[in-house]
């Protein structure tokens, strides 16, 4: 321990003049603290800027768009069209609202009774018109709707016709069919018919003109 001591007072810290102490923390705006900085010393990563290459590994990679389902891509603009469709006529509805709130307010502070009773009447008007012209359209509408359905009626009535038209010449295929089915030969008749038909032979080998006249006929042997 005793050989220590003088070590130690060697080691004990010292009154540093201040532009010694300076000059040995080096530059920078927090002397002391960062002994040795400089702006050009902060190791930086950030981000590429637009004139570097492009990675090797994304050299030729090609940017594709997502793909797009077409029936998809109907549907969500046809929502946009009546979304925005309805967004611009609640925007028209407020607007109106407001500017006839502020005309109102307007003519009530310049006491412009005549104009207020004016805008009033004009409104009553257009109110009564705007009545007359939707029940002049209700009537057309009907009137409309009574055609169609008279239309349809006709089409109906024309379609049960043609069905009773159609039912009718089958029934009568059907009674010819089974007045024609007496005359077919069963396996009960088939005797009969054989003997018929050796009783009465028939000679189908004859020539006829243009006329349908038979012209020339074989002799059966």
């Amino acid at each position: 321990l005793a050989a220590m001591l003088p070590v130690l007072r060697r080691c004990r810290p010292r009154s540093v003049p201040l532009p010694v102490l300076a000059a040995a923390m080096g530059p920078g705006p927090f002397p002391g603290l960062c002994p040795g900085w400089s702006p050009q010393a902060v190791p930086v990563r950030g981000r590429k800027t637009r004139y570097d290459p492009p990675a090797k590994s994304k050299a030729n990679r090609v940017k594709l768009p997502p793909p797009v389902d077409p029936e998809e891509l109907l549907v969500v603009l046809d929502r946009y069209r009546q979304h925005r469709l309805v967004l611009s006529a609640l925007r028209a509805e407020f607007r109106a609202e407001v500017l006839q709130r502020k005309r109102e307010e307007r003519l009530a502070v310049e006491g412009s009774v005549e104009e207020l009773e004016e805008h009033r009447r004009l409104m009553a008007w257009n109110e009564e018109e705007n009545a007359r012209q939707r029940a002049r359209r209700e009537e057309r509408f009907r009137k409309e709707e009574e055609e169609q359905k008279r239309r349809k009626l006709e089409i109906a009535e024309k379609q049960a016709r043609k069905m009773e038209a159609f039912l009718e010449e089958k029934e009568k295929e059907v009674l010819q069919l089974q007045e024609e089915a007496k005359n077919f030969i069963t396996p009960e008749n088939l005797e009969a018919r054989i003997e018929e038909c050796l009783d009465n032979p028939r000679n189908y080998n004859f020539a006829i003109d243009k006329d349908g006249r038979i012209v020339k006929r074989t002799v059966l042997t």
